[in-house]
């Protein structure tokens, strides 16, 4: 079933009918609360909502919700919440990367300026904070500790590896940080605000936590793999910035190991450029979209995804962990 955001997971029809009805008012929920009178605010906090996207953190919070009432007050307040907060750090991220498209459409940035945008990415997260405060202390812990956790992934992300620090764990230590944290808050929002367990709502922000890791390797992939006019990202955003994502790590462990083909040492040479662009740049995504490590990075991705979906297995069996277990595999597979 589809609903105005996206797919819906496989799931029974009676579940998939509250899961799109749910999906609707999220959408509804989310104009009212970055509702302002300031015509420029206005105009820029609704940019990338306006743009779309498929709503992946709204839909795991009810999905978390649907293993208690998932039409108890709270719950869409929750999915709202998770969603105003992502929104807002791709404002940031968008600026800190000189990303010039964003979901298919020119970046705020690119539109308004850095500042704006900005400021614009602390508009939402001073909506989403006002928005938490309505769902307890508890919820108003959780998401602070979320976006403290947001906010140091962005600067580990930014500073790189530390000397003696191993790459590939500081990498998907950023990975946690950036992208898991959110759907590990989301699944257990979710739960807590449909009156599940702190059992379930423990075990739904451990699922989120490897989910997130598998989504953000199989985007690691999607970013070069990915048509621009389909996935409405622009390629080579990291190459560009000189970010190393898990395919670039594997070429360059390759050859510090030893391998001395061409491609493999060209590719590691432009890596290592001070500013990789224009043909250079082309240069790059051509080698490392022909190299094993890009599978590598997808393989990576699924085996990620399974182990959340034996995670999942601590939960109770029933058409919401059957839809979980149908968006994590949707996750890791995405081709946009």
């Amino acid at each position: 079933m589809r609903s105005s955001l996206g797919a819906v997971p496989d799931v029974e029809d009676a579940l998939a009918d509250v899961l799109v009805e749910r999906l609707d008012r999220v959408e509804e929920r989310l104009h009212e609360i970055i509702a302002i009178s300031d015509t420029m605010v206005s105009w820029t906090s609704r940019h990338l909502m306006d743009a779309g996207g498929k709503r992946v953190r709204p839909l795991l919070t009810l999905l978390g919700a649907a293993f208690g009432d998932i039409k108890r007050p709270g719950v869409v307040d929750a999915a709202v919440l998770v969603e105003l907060t992502h929104l807002a750090t791709l404002y940031h991220d968008d600026v800190m990367d000189d990303a010039a498209t964003r979901r298919g459409a020119r970046t705020a940035h690119e539109i308004w300026g850095n500042s704006v945008a900005i400021l614009t990415g602390d508009f939402l997260f001073a909506r989403a904070s006002a928005l938490s405060s309505g769902l307890g202390p508890d919820a108003v812990l959780i998401h602070s500790r979320t976006f403290e956790r947001l906010c140091l992934g962005q600067l580990h992300e930014t500073v790189g590896p530390q000397e003696g620090e191993d790459r590939f764990e500081q990498y998907l230590g950023v990975l946690a940080d950036k992208t898991a944290s959110l759907l590990a808050t989301a699944g257990r929002l979710g739960a807590l605000q449909a009156g599940c367990t702190e059992a379930v709502a423990d075990t739904l922000a451990r699922y989120g936590e490897k989910v997130g890791v598998a989504f953000q390797l199989a985007d690691d992939v999607l970013d070069l793999r990915s048509d621009p006019e389909t996935s409405g990202k622009t390629p080579g955003t990291d190459l560009r910035e000189g970010v190393d994502t898990m395919p670039t790590l594997l070429v360059r462990r390759r050859v510090a190991q030893g391998d001395d083909a061409p491609a493999s040492r060209r590719l590691v040479e432009l890596l290592d450029s001070d500013h990789l662009d224009g043909a250079e740049l082309d240069e790059a995504l051509e080698l490392l979209r022909a190299d094993p490590a890009v599978e590598e990075t997808a393989a990576m991705a699924r085996a990620t995804a399974d182990e959340a979906i034996a995670i999942l297995d601590e939960l109770p069996a029933g058409p919401a962990r059957d839809a979980l277990v149908s968006y994590t595999r949707t996750l890791a597979h995405r081709d946009a």
